[in-house]
């Protein structure tokens, strides 16, 4: 407990994000000098469920309001970097899958495309069919489980379950493909790994429709519930200004308006042959981000399906890939995609060694995490914990 006088604006703060009179209140006798009072320093973590990971949040409250809210990282640095320029891009391609281990095959993706493009490296074209279907996959795997766990932080239990059956059925596809369930290694300089058999089509073709059919039944479990409708709306608006101003990417930024995709504004592999939508809004709050992550895993649907009808026959990787160590071409890099948190990049520097000289790899969870502490000052704790859910983070792409 600390002593203190509170910043005035913190009490205005209060008033405009809880609708109510009580900021007022304090606003107008602070400024008369009737108001000195404690303060409460909380810590969210770094073991907390709604970090869902190694995550510190250093809370200062007044009651249940949020007068300050501060992010520590550092709790899970693994030194991704520096390993980076210590180990040949082969022993370093397995790390990617450590990175994000909801999307892992876009950091596998965003590492063999900056070595593939720093080596003049071609893919074959069966090959980039791969991947996307590859992506895609793991991408909608991820904003499944982020939804499962989002409404859970909001106290409803049973949709978690729900998401952990679709993953399950996710991962069944991917591991015949992989050889994995969660920290994925697919992607090779110059193609993938395994080519598709029988099964997964047949698999993959029976799950479209049937994940089609299942968002019909999230959203009457919980979109059009209004104790959830309650708990999101007009919570947490984060505008195009506050999400520039922090670099912010992927749903964040698309629920605030503006249409920014990577798989548009920079096309890599085969996604410009696909007819796709790049949702915006509806809305800059915690239900337009819920909303717009729904609407994303129809347009990767929409994507797989189109993927698996139009996959060309082919070599899966170029017959001139390096199987085994060899040095990079002096020069530098950058090759970057659409994560399911945002834009991924990585950037790429060599000497001409076997070992990169420098590598630098760019999280989108990292950026979208500093909106927190200043979308949360002035909510209500409740309120703040919505808002750190709809940001899907993921804490090992932070502290990475």
């Amino acid at each position: 407990m600390t002593s203190l006088f509170v910043n005035p604006f913190h009490f205005s703060t209060i008033a405009e994000n809880s609708g109510d009179q009580l900021g007022d209140f304090y606003t107008n006798n602070f400024e008369k000098g009737r108001i000195a009072f404690d303060s409460m320093i909380i810590n969210l973590g770094p073991q907390h469920p709604s970090t869902h990971g190694v995550l510190r949040i250093l809370a200062e409250l007044h009651g249940e309001y949020v007068l300050r809210a501060e992010p520590i990282l550092g709790y899970l640095h693994r030194m991704h970097d520096k390993m980076g320029q210590s180990k040949t891009p082969w022993q370093f391609l397995p790390n990617m899958g450590r990175v994000d281990y909801l999307h892992p095959i876009a950091w596998n993706w965003a590492y063999v495309g900056a070595v593939e493009r720093l080596a003049g490296l071609e893919v074959p074209e069966r090959a980039e069919f791969l991947r996307v279907i590859a992506c895609e996959l793991n991408r909608i795997a991820s904003h499944i489980l982020w939804w499962g766990a989002f409404v859970l932080d909001l106290g409803a239990f049973t949709p978690v379950l729900y998401a952990f059956e679709e993953r399950e059925k996710i991962n069944d596809l991917l591991q015949i493909i992989t050889g994995s369930r969660l920290t994925m290694n697919y992607l090779r300089f110059g193609g993938v790994t395994t080519d598709l058999n029988d099964q997964f089509l047949t698999l993959a073709g029976d799950f479209i429709p049937y994940l089609r059919e299942r968002l019909k039944m999230y959203n009457d479990l919980v979109t059009g519930n209004i104790i959830g409708r309650r708990r999101l709306e007009n919570i947490g608006h984060l505008d195009a200004n506050i999400c520039r101003r922090y670099g912010a990417t992927g749903p964040i930024l698309r629920a605030a308006g503006v249409r920014s995709d990577t798989r548009r504004a920079e096309p890599y592999g085969v996604y410009d042959r696909f007819d796709f939508d790049i949702p915006v809004g509806p809305s800059n709050d915690c239900l337009g981000r819920y909303l717009l992550r729904l609407e994303e895993i129809c347009q990767s649907l929409k994507i797989l399906e189109q993927a698996l009808e139009q996959i060309p026959k082919g070599l899966i990787r170029h017959p001139k890939a390096p199987k085994t160590t060899w040095k990079l071409p002096a020069g530098e890099s950058v090759f970057s995609i659409e994560g399911a948190r945002g834009k991924i990049s990585i950037h790429l520097f060599s000497d001409g060694g076997r070992i990169p000289y420098r590598i630098k790899l760019r999280s989108p969870s990292f950026s979208n995490l500093n909106l927190f502490a200043e979308a949360a000052e002035g909510t209500l704790l409740a309120d703040a914990l919505a808002i750190l859910g709809s940001l899907d983070l993921v804490i090992p792409e932070i502290d990475r």
